[in-house]
C-alpha cells in the first residue's frame, strides 16, 4: 500500500462504513454529506438508491445540446467509479433519475446567473430541478459525489438537497505563460473545476518568459516570443468550448505594461528601452516595459485587444497590470519629459495614464476591464474589476471605493500551503463589517492561483488538485462551513474520486517515483516521499538556482504539496503530547516511526544510481535520525520515564537541524517528533 494514503483511505472507509445502512444514516443526521463543497441546505432521509445496470437518465423541459453531452459525460464518470456499463439510450432503460431544467443560460455566460439547483434522492429514483443548464450542471456533480460503495452495491443516500453558490465568480487562475500548459491538461483542469463547482477559468497568457496565443494581426508576438510554444486561435475556441460546456467562463489575461519582455523580441518598439530583448530564462521582476508615451502603443494595443476580444466570448479582459518597477521608465528622458509635461509625479502615475488609456481601449471593443491591485488609482473608473493579490485591504479599499473585486491573496496554491490554511481564508472576513450591504455585494469572490515557475504538465496537477476543492467549497457553500477536521476528511474522499475525471496528481507522483529510481516498485523511495514536502511561500527560490529550461524531475517535484501522512501523524502526535491519545493511536504512531527508522537501510543502497536520487541521502539519513528519537520520546512517554537534560538538548538539536532544508525539500514529521521530545519529563 502508498503509504502517503492511509488517511485517504481512511477517511473514504469511515464515510463508506458511515452510509452503509439506513438506521446508521439516520444516527448520521447532523454530520456533514461526504462532498465538496457543502451545500447551501441538506436534509438526509431514511434508506439509499441503488445504483445498478437499469439505471438511466432522462432530461424533460427545456432541452439543449449542452445538455445531452452533461448526461453522457455525467454517465460516463459514473461508469468509471463503479464499473457498471450503462446504456445510455436503450429503450429497456429505465429513467430512474428525471433532470427537469427549466429554460437556457444566457449564449455567453454571465456573472451572476442562476446556478442553484434541488436534488431529491429516494429509494426508488432521483430528481433533479434547475433554472438553467448552469444548475443541473452542478446537481449532476453533488450526484456523482454521492455515490458510495456499499454492502448492496453502488448506492446513494436519501437527502434532499437545495443548493445554490455563496459568491458568483469562483476562479482558478492558470498561468501559461512561464510554463506553457498543453490543451489536455487544461481540460483535464476544466474537467475537475466542474466537478468542485468552480465556474470561472482565468488563462494567464503572456509573460516575460513567453506569448502563448496566435496573433493574425501581429504574428511575430508567438513567432519570436513563444518558443514555438503557443495556443492556436482553433485550440482557443476548442478551449471555450469546452469550458462552456461545464459551466465555466474563460477569462484570458495579457499582462502590460510590465511582465511583457516576450512582446518585445518581436516587436522592440513597444518597450521603454533600447534593448536588445529576449525571451526571458529567469523568474522574477525584470525592467522592460511598454512605453506609456507612444501613441503608436496604443494603436498596437488596440488592434491586438480587438483582435483578442473578438476571439474570447466573455465579458472580461484582464489587462494584468501588476509588478512593473519603472527602471526602465526612469532611464528613458523622453518618458521622464513627457512625464513633467502631463505633471505626472511618479511612476504609479505614470502606470495610471497608462492603465485608463487601455481601458478605453477594452471599453471600445465592448469589455470590462479586470486589473491586479496596481490599476486601482484615484481616476480608474468604476466598472473595472479589482483582483487582489495583496490582500483584504485592497479589497476593502476596492469596494469602499465602488468598484468590484475578487480576492485571490491567500489562495496562491503554488506556494505549497496546506488547504487548511486556504481554507480559512474568506473573502469578506473582516472587512465585512466596515462595508455597506451593496459595497460588500461587490466583493464577487475569488481565485485560486497557480503561478508556473515550480510547475510543468507532468505536476500541475498535483499543484491544483486536491486543496482546491477546499478554495472551491469556501467560494461555494455558506460562510459557517468552517470546521477544518471535516473539510480533511471530506476532502480525501473527494481526492479518491477526481481521478475518475482523469486527473492525475496521484498517478504521476507514482510514475515519477517510478523514473527517478529506476524502479517498477519503488517502496523504500516511496516511504520517503510520503513524509516530505516541498518549501512554502517563495523558499525555493533561494534554495536552488532555476530557469525555464532546466527539468522539473526531482523528489521536490513529484511529492504533493501536502504530506498526508506527515499530517496525520502531526494530529497524533499533538494528542500523544496532550495525554489525549488512545492506544490504538499510540500504535500507529509506533509503527510509523519503526517504518521510517529502518527505511534508510533499505533506501541508501539504491540512491546512489542516480544523482536525482543522491541529493536524498542526507534527507533519509535524518528520516532515520529523526524517527529513532520518536521511539524514544514515544517509549519514555508511555513509561512515564525520564530522560537526561543532556540527551535531551542532543535530541532536540538533531530534530531541529532536521527541520531544515534539504535537498529543497522539508521533512514534515520533524516538527511533530519535537512535540513528543517537549513533552517527555527532564531530570
Amino acid at each position: 500500500m502508498n503509504s502517503r494514503r492511509p488517511f485517504f483511505a481512511l477517511a473514504v472507509a469511515l464515510f463508506c462504513c458511515a452510509l452503509n445502512t439506513s438506521h446508521e444514516l439516520a444516527a448520521q443526521a447532523t454530520a456533514p454529506l461526504p462532498i465538496m463543497p457543502l451545500p447551501a441546505s441538506a436534509v438526509p432521509g431514511d434508506g439509499e438508491f441503488l445504483i445498478d445496470g437499469h439505471f438511466g437518465v432522462a432530461l424533460e423541459g427545456y432541452k439543449e445540446p449542452r445538455l445531452e453531452r452533461a448526461q453522457t459525460r455525467f454517465l460516463g464518470t459514473l461508469s468509471r467509479e463503479t464499473g457498471i456499463l450503462f446504456a445510455y439510450h436503450s429503450a429497456e432503460t429505465q429513467p430512474h433519475f428525471v433532470i427537469r431544467t427549466k429554460g437556457p443560460s444566457a449564449a455567453v455566460q454571465q456573472v451572476g446567473e442562476d446556478e442553484s439547483y434541488s436534488l431529491k434522492v429516494s429509494a426508488d429514483g432521483v430528481e433533479l430541478s434547475a433554472a438553467n443548464p448552469l444548475g443541473t450542471m452542478h446537481g449532476l456533480q453533488t450526484f456523482l459525489q454521492l455515490v458510495r460503495v456499499t454492502p448492496r452495491g453502488f448506492t446513494v443516500p436519501v437527502v434532499t438537497i437545495e443548493d445554490k453558490p455563496r459568491f458568483p465568480w469562483r476562479g482558478l487562475m492558470t498561468d501559461a505563460g512561464r510554463h506553457f500548459i498543453p490543451v489536455p491538461v487544461i481540460e483535464r483542469d476544466l474537467d475537475g473545476m466542474e466537478a468542485v463547482k468552480m465556474n470561472v477559468f482565468h488563462w494567464h497568457l503572456s509573460e516575460d518568459q513567453g506569448f502563448r496565443v496566435e496573433s493574425k494581426v501581429f504574428p511575430l508576438l508567438q513567432q519570436k516570443g513563444s518558443d514555438g510554444m503557443y495556443y492556436t486561435q482553433e485550440e482557443i475556441r476548442h478551449v471555450i468550448e469546452y469550458a462552456r460546456d461545464r459551466g465555466i467562463r474563460v477569462v484570458p489575461e495579457f499582462d502590460m505594461p510590465g511582465h511583457a519582455g516576450a512582446w518585445f523580441v518581436g516587436y522592440p518598439d513597444l518597450a521603454s528601452g533600447k534593448g536588445p530583448y529576449h525571451i526571458e530564462r529567469h523568474w522574477g521582476i525584470f525592467d522592460p516595459a511598454m512605453d506609456p508615451t507612444r501613441e503608436s502603443t496604443y494603436q498596437f494595443l488596440n488592434l491586438l485587444i480587438g483582435e483578442m476580444t473578438a476571439l474570447f466570448p466573455d465579458a472580461y479582459f484582464h489587462v494584468g497590470g501588476d509588478e512593473c518597477n519603472g527602471k526602465e521608465w526612469d532611464r528613458n528622458p523622453r518618458i521622464q519629459e513627457f512625464m513633467k509635461a502631463h505633471q505626472l509625479k511618479d511612476n504609479a502615475a505614470l502606470q495610471a495614464y497608462f492603465s485608463g488609456r487601455v481601458q478605453k481601449l477594452v471599453a471600445a471593443h465592448h469589455k470590462i476591464m479586470e486589473g491586479w491591485d496596481e490599476v486601482l488609482q484615484p481616476e480608474t473608473p468604476k466598472d473595472v474589476v479589482i483582483q487582489s493579490w495583496r490582500g483584504r485591504e485592497s479589497l476593502l479599499e476596492a469596494a469602499k471605493r465602488g468598484y468590484r473585486g475578487l480576492l485571490s491573496n491567500g489562495y496562491y496554491i503554488d506556494l505549497n500551503e496546506a488547504a487548511e490554511k486556504h481554507y480559512l481564508v474568506d473573502p469578506l472576513e473582516g472587512i465585512a463589517d466596515k462595508l455597506t450591504p451593496e459595497q460588500a455585494a461587490s466583493v464577487l469572490g475569488g481565485e485560486a492561483t497557480i503561478w508556473s515557475e515550480f510547475v510543468t504538465p507532468e505536476t500541475i496537477d498535483s499543484r491544483i488538485w486536491p486543496r482546491t476543492a477546499a478554495i472551491a467549497e469556501r467560494l461555494w457553500s455558506p460562510q459557517n462551513v468552517r470546521d477544518v477536521d471535516s473539510m480533511y476528511e471530506r476532502m480525501a474522499v473527494i481526492s479518491q474520486k477526481l481521478q475518475y475525471y482523469g486527473l492525475q496528481y496521484q498517478a504521476a507522483e507514482e510514475v515519477m517515483l517510478e523514473r527517478m529510481s529506476g524502479d517498477s516498485n519503488p517502496e523504500a523511495l516511496r516511504v520517503l516521499a510520503s513524509v516530505v514536502q516541498p518549501p512554502k511561500g517563495y523558499d525555493r527560490e533561494g534554495l536552488h538556482e532555476y530557469s525555464s529550461l532546466e527539468s522539473l524531475n526531482h523528489m521536490v517535484d513529484a511529492v504533493p504539496p501536502e504530506s498526508e501522512t506527515a499530517r496525520s501523524f502531526g494530529l497524533i502526535c499533538k494528542k500523544i503530547a496532550a495525554g489525549k491519545a488512545t492506544p490504538e493511536e499510540v500504535q500507529q504512531a509506533h509503527d510509523w516511526l519503526v517504518l521510517w527508522r529502518d527505511n534508510d537501510a533499505k533506501l541508501q543502497p539504491r540512491l546512489a544510481h542516480s544523482d536525482i536520487t543522491a541529493e536524498l541521502v542526507p534527507v533519509s539519513h535524518s528520516l532515520n535520525t529523526v524517527a529513532a528519537i520518536g521511539l524514544h520520546a514515544l517509549d519514555a512517554l508511555g513509561k512515564s520515564e525520564s530522560v537526561s537534560a543532556e540527551q535531551h538538548k542532543t535530541d532536540l538539536d538533531a530534530v531541529k537541524a532536521a527541520e531544515k532544508p534539504q535537498a529543497v525539500l522539508l521533512l514534515k514529521v520533524a516538527p511533530s517528533v519535537e512535540l513528543l521530545v517537549n513533552a517527555t519529563k527532564v531530570q
